[in-house]
């Protein structure tokens, strides 16, 4: 097991490429009416609707009525900072709050899009070995009216922890009595626990409840195209009157910022996602990343428990996603770190 690096891999330590990438890949590169074109700088359109159907789902509310849309980013961390400039340079909002602990580009791309009022609040708990729901609901208690909460969508980066349904729904209730603004993060839609649907719970139920909100979408992970840019910011308004202002005021910042988005990446996840086949063969796909990494889990669990560690390590089985705070502490994570150098030195 590799605890450093924030990229799905094989047994032998190898990126894997899905198979359903590589037939589109085929496929895409087969095709003679292709060329090299700019795509509009709001993105390609059939992908930001497939990549905003498969967060908000089939059936929602909010796509049929209009009032939700897609904008193509570079990855995720793209779309958290096109979606932190139009917050903070057009609707002039200032703090934000992040977790306690969090993915360490959140503070850096908020900060650089100007926001001058960076908060956490708190989320883990190193005794009970999960989520700290007691102390994260009083601090977003304490925020101030129309602050920006980052909150991650699944499989939470660094933790492993995600809230309960009803906690999610505790949540939910908090923002709305003091009118903060939920910016979700989802960098791991269907690759946490093998079901887009599931993954994308809360999302979807802060959107029923008619939160205006913003959702960066990464395809790193889920698709593996971790070097080819593929995002999507999800704008979820109060109607479709003000879709037109804020599509063009995104416009304006995507222009002066990377002005449009790469294609190849963009035209994989179209086609896989607007493919009926193709898309059964990557629901296949991530169920096998997801299913393999729950297996490595309880393998470490195992294995942990037949050397009779001192401790507990339920928490590690009852975690999800790529991401695990093991319970160690800061000395006990040096000794490991420094058994791992003498056995390198022992190996000269």
């Amino acid at each position: 097991m590799y605890f450093l690096l924030s990229a799905y891999r094989t047994n032998e330590g190898k990126p894997w490429i899905l198979p359903v990438v590589k037939k589109a890949e085929a496929a895409i590169v087969a095709d003679g009416s292709l060329n090299h074109e700019y795509l509009p700088v709001l993105g390609m359109d059939s992908v930001t609707n497939a990549a905003t159907t498969l967060l908000l789902g089939d059936e929602s509310e909010a796509i049929k009525s209009k009032r939700a849309f897609g904008v193509q980013c570079l990855s995720g961390t793209g779309a958290l900072r096109v979606g932190a400039e139009f917050l903070c340079r057009i609707l002039k909002r200032t703090t934000f709050y992040y977790s306690s602990p969090t993915w360490e580009n959140h503070h850096k791309v908020f900060v650089y899009a100007g926001f001058a009022e960076p908060r956490t609040y708190r989320y883990w708990h190193q005794d009970r070995r999960g989520i700290d729901f007691e102390g994260m609901i009083e601090d977003l208690k304490a925020a101030p009216e129309g602050a920006v909460i980052i909150l991650h969508a699944c499989a939470h980066n660094p933790t492993g922890v995600d809230p309960t349904q009803d906690q999610w729904k505790q949540i939910a209730d908090v923002c709305e009595e003091k009118k903060l603004f939920p910016f979700f993060d989802s960098a791991y839609q269907g690759f946490a626990s093998g079901d887009p649907n599931k993954d994308a719970f809360a999302v979807r139920y802060f959107v029923e409840r008619g939160f205006e909100l913003f959702c960066a979408q990464s395809f790193a992970k889920n698709f593996g195209l971790y070097n080819e840019r593929i995002g999507n910011l999800t704008v979820v308004q109060k109607n479709e009157s003000t879709k037109a202002a804020v599509a063009s005021q995104i416009t304006l910042l995507i222009r002066g910022m990377y002005s449009n988005p790469p294609a190849f990446g963009s035209r994989i996840v179209n086609l896989v996602l607007n493919d009926a086949t193709l898309r059964a063969e990557w629901m296949e796909c991530i169920k096998t990343m997801s299913s393999r990494i729950i297996a490595m889990r309880k393998a470490l669990y195992d294995e942990l428990v037949a050397l009779k560690t001192p401790g507990t390590w339920e928490h590690i089985t009852q975690q999800i996603g790529m991401f695990s705070y093991t319970g160690l502490n800061a000395i006990m994570c040096d000794y490991a770190r420094h058994l791992q150098d003498k056995a390198a030195l022992d190996r000269l």
